[in-house]
């Protein structure tokens, strides 16, 4: 799973990219399963600095709660001091451009190379992906991603009729079935994320953003189509055999 809501205001075309962060510490994954730690996130991702103060005024907290979480997501590697601040403004930045988990790669056993708790964190996750804890923190993390996204998208279905008409002509919703095998599945999201990415550098370098161009969000799930059935189970849903409805591709814009 990739979370991807990042950019960066560095003014330098030479900046160094940011590679995403890839979680395996179940305890870096209930740090940040918390509504606010991701909102301050996607926050300093758009935004490339901000002190507590600053964070309060766009994720609707109060800058004493956001300094809290922000020590927090610095203690498990997540954000830094940015440094060049005056008196009290302690400026924060992201230390790596979006996160990537999944539960195969919950309690590995390795770390994640960032945070204070990396070499404890390791030792937790030595009984493999099956220990309860490493899939407990991975499907938390998870549930609160697909929430956060789902309430955004609902969000934006009431307001897309009050958007510009440019842009309303290309804000819309695409849906599809396919047969595929795991390893086809596998192969297509890896092609798929090779498109999503074509722009990632504008995320770190706003150098490299043309004029006119503005933060757009695209969010992609997949998941097998009979798991919709209210009366699926999960050996039926993934079950090569299985009757399927097969539903023509749809497309709203």
């Amino acid at each position: 799973m990739i979370f991807r809501d990042e950019g960066s205001d560095e003014s330098s075309a030479e900046a160094p990219r940011r590679a995403p962060r890839r979680l395996t510490d179940p305890k870096a994954m209930r740090a940040v399963a918390h509504p606010t730690r991701l909102a301050l996130i996607e926050a300093l991702g758009l935004r490339g600095t901000l002190t507590a103060t600053e964070a309060a005024a766009i994720v609707g907290e109060s800058p004493t709660n956001c300094a809290f979480h922000l020590r927090t997501l610095a203690k498990y590697g997540f954000v830094e001091e940015a440094g060049g601040g005056a008196g009290r403004r302690r400026p924060w930045q992201l230390r790596h451009i979006g996160f990537v988990f999944d539960e195969a790669a919950a309690g590995s056993g390795e770390g994640d190379g960032d945070g204070a708790d990396d070499a404890e964190g390791a030792a937790d996750g030595a009984d493999g992906p099956d220990r309860p804890e490493s899939r407990h923190a991975s499907d938390a993390l998870s549930a609160l991603l697909w929430e956060t996204w789902l309430r955004r998208l609902d969000g934006i279905a009431t307001r897309r009729a009050g958007f510009p008409a440019e842009w309303r002509a290309l804000t819309g919703a695409s849906e599809t079935v396919m047969y595929l095998t795991p390893d086809e599945a596998e192969a297509f999201q890896a092609e798929m994320l090779t498109l999503l990415t074509r722009y990632h550098d504008r995320l770190e370098n706003a150098a490299l953003r043309p004029a006119g161009s503005v933060p757009v969000e695209l969010i992609q799930f997949t998941f097998p189509y009979d798991a919709t059935r209210a009366d699926a189970t999960r050996a039926d849903a993934t079950r090569a055999d299985a009757t399927r409805v097969d539903v023509p591709r749809a497309t709203e814009q």
